[in-house]
This record gives structure tokens, C-alpha cells and sequence, in this order.
């Protein structure tokens, strides 16, 4: 028998094929079928967006407005959703709210037939829709404030702050959080991504699929990773002392979040994006001592690790900018999941249209052919 190969964590093991995104490590290229971030940044909503991923193209101004009128009639939610999301205790992580609440949603539209396409489809309207206000409503459940219901006649940018905090934005916020929506709409076969198609794999429906795609992004190492990046950068009394602070992580080899990326070896281009728009909002809105901080450490990160393909990942700037925008550190990565969901489901409809069960192999390294002791002799 031919010696089996063993990749942790399957790096460099190509385990599907894809329109949807590209993420090109090497030269800081990210694509969302075949339109650079950048581009989709500057130019479109997330709504636009989410059109392009989940439909395959950018759309005109008649199938703009007809997508958005069925997500805005999809964002209030059942009150039995409500009801759970009071019972949960207030203690409870966003993510885990979360993620029940998106399992929870097969009770009330059920689509348990994966082949069923309209059945998924609405699925995938519910949840992007949905997800804001299920995430809106439980901050504000748990601070004992009335929930806010949805206003369709504003954005999902704005509608998500105007649920949230109880007022309405300003347009400079509202399109500021557009852009991160839309910067973390789409990040090729990332873990949770993987994750949500691999459940779809089993034929599984489209609210377990991404249910556990919320969970998979809930870890610290993956959509966890902006709010471990507050709280490092919390630990650094200036930045004239974040130099030192670096050397001696390096030195002492211990993690730097933010730094560092699975698959950019250069400066990941959302990180750029998130660096000029908190430029912006600082220099508009005060700068923060943690900003100062963070762009020391970055100077400083270019010469120590830049040489060894280590540089600023999205995670780095994300934070400071939902901090200035008011929104609490355990939203961070919720806010992700609110704006990966039409990456998720538009992969999810991928693994669809050919689907086989995942079920790759595992190199046994345990003991052979144990006898059972009697009861008495264990």
C-alpha cells in the first residue's frame, strides 16, 4: 500500500473547484468572480454584491431594485426567533446567538430538501436578510432595550446601525460600514466557507449549512481574530513602545493577531482598504491612541517580518474601525458573518450543482489488534 501524504490542515490540498472567489496570496489579489475588492468597493453596495455572488453577475438598476425589495420584506424576523433570542442569557457570545437563531430558522421556513431550489433560495433571501436583524436584536435584548424593527427604506448598512443603536446613522457611517460588508462578503475556501460546504455536502439544508459556517467563523483563529486584535493592542502602553512590544513577540515567538495570513504572502487588500477608510474616519473623527498604536507596529512589522511574507491581514484594521463606529467588540465577528453570509450561500449553491459528500481519508496512528481485558483485570 502506497505510503498516504498527511497535510495539517489540509494546507496546499486542493479540495474543490470554484467561480466565486480568488484569492491570490502571492501578488494581494482578491477577486469576487472576477472582479477585483477594490473595485467593488469603491463602486457598489453590498447589496450589489451579494447580487454578483449568490446570481453570477453585477446587477442592472431593475435587478438591483427587484433583489433588494425581497431582502427588505425578508428582514423582520418570526417572533418565535425573538422569543429564543430572550431566552438565551445575556451572557451569551453574539456568535452563539447567532448561530441558534440561524439553526432556529428551519423551524419556522423549513427547506429540508437541498435539491429544493426555491426552498434554498429562500433560505438564502431569510438569511441575508435576516441575519442583521437577528444580531441587532440580541445586543439590544441584552442590554434590556426595546428591539428596533427593520426600515425598508433604508440600506442594510444603515438599517443594521439604526437597529443597533436606536438611531439612524450618518450617510458618512452608513456607506463607511457598507464598504466593510462588502470587503467581507467573499474570501474563497476559508474554513467556514469550507465548512458550510461541506454540511451542504450531506445534503444537509441551507440553515444547518450555514449554522455551522457561524460556528466555524466564531474561533479566535478565524473571524475571532479582530477582537483578539483590540484586545493585544490594549496591552501596549504607547506606540512609541510598540516596537519594543513587537520584538519581543517575535523574539519570545508568540502570536501576533493581525499579522500574518494562511495564504498572503504581501499585504492583504482589504487591509489597505480598512487602513485608508479608519485614515479617513480618524482624521474626520479624532484619532484613537490603539490606531497610533496599530500603524507603529505595522512600520515597525514591515522591517522585522515583511521579508518573510508577514503582513497586515484584514483582521488588523476591522476592529478600529467598528470601535470608532460605537459597535461593541464581541459584534466584530459577528458583523462578519452578516456580510460572509452571500460568500457562504453562493458557495453553498456551488456544491450544489455537483455535489459529492466530502469524505477525505485519515491516517490511523493508534495501536492494532488489543485484546478486551475482563472487567475486573482494567
Amino acid at each position: 500500500m502506497a505510503e498516504q501524504q498527511f497535510s495539517p490542515g489540509l494546507a496546499g490540498v486542493v479540495a474543490g473547484k470554484s467561480e466565486v472567489g480568488l484569492v491570490n496570496g502571492t501578488d494581494g489579489i482578491l477577486l469576487y468572480r472576477g472582479y477585483r475588492v477594490e473595485d467593488l468597493a469603491e463602486h457598489c453596495t453590498f447589496e450589489e454584491v451579494a447580487h454578483l455572488l449568490l446570481v453570477g453577475k453585477l446587477p442592472n438598476a431593475a435587478e438591483l431594485a427587484a433583489f433588494d425589495a425581497e431582502l427588505k420584506a425578508r428582514r423582520a424576523l418570526p417572533e418565535g426567533i425573538l422569543d429564543i433570542l430572550r431566552a438565551l442569557p445575556k451572557t451569551t457570545h453574539p456568535m452563539a446567538a447567532l448561530q441558534a437563531a440561524t439553526a432556529a430558522l428551519s423551524g419556522f421556513y423549513p427547506a429540508l430538501d437541498a435539491g429544493d431550489r426555491k426552498a434554498s433560495w429562500e433560505g438564502i433571501l431569510r438569511l441575508t436578510a435576516g441575519m442583521p436583524t437577528i444580531v441587532a436584536a440580541f445586543h439590544r435584548i441584552r442590554q434590556g432595550l426595546p428591539v428596533v424593527a427593520p426600515d425598508t427604506s433604508l440600506t442594510a448598512a444603515a438599517d443594521f446601525l439604526t437597529m443597533l443603536n436606536g438611531e439612524r446613522p450618518t450617510e458618512k457611517a452608513a456607506r463607511l460600514f457598507d464598504v466593510c460588508l462588502v470587503l467581507h462578503a467573499e474570501h474563497g475556501f476559508n474554513a467556514s466557507t469550507f465548512t458550510g460546504r461541506v454540511v451542504g455536502s450531506s445534503l444537509a439544508d441551507i440553515y444547518a449549512s450555514m449554522s455551522a459556517a457561524v460556528g466555524s467563523l466564531s474561533g479566535p483563529l478565524h473571524g475571532g481574530a479582530n477582537e483578539e486584535v483590540l484586545v493585544q493592542l490594549k496591552t501596549i502602553p504607547s506606540a512609541a513602545e510598540a516596537p519594543a512590544w513587537l520584538d519581543h513577540m517575535i523574539e519570545t515567538k508568540q502570536k501576533i493577531m493581525g499579522l500574518g495570513h494562511r495564504v498572503y504572502k504581501v499585504k492583504d487588500p482589504r487591509a489597505g482598504i480598512l487602513q485608508r477608510m479608519a485614515s479617513d474616519l480618524f482624521s474626520t473623527q479624532g484619532s484613537t491612541p490603539l490606531y497610533d498604536i496599530a500603524h507603529a507596529i505595522e512600520k515597525h512589522a514591515a522591517v522585522r517580518l515583511g521579508p518573510k511574507g508577514i503582513w497586515p491581514n484584514v483582521d488588523f484594521y476591522s476592529g478600529l474601525v467598528y470601535q470608532k463606529l460605537g459597535l461593541t467588540v464581541d459584534l466584530f465577528t459577528p458583523i462578519f458573518a452578516i456580510a460572509r453570509i452571500a460568500g457562504w450561500s453562493a458557495h453553498w449553491l456551488e456544491q450544489m450543482q455537483d455535489n459529492k459528500i466530502y469524505r477525505p481519508d485519515c491516517i490511523y496512528a493508534g495501536p492494532h489488534d488489543v485484546s478486551v481485558p475482563a472487567i475486573g483485570d482494567r
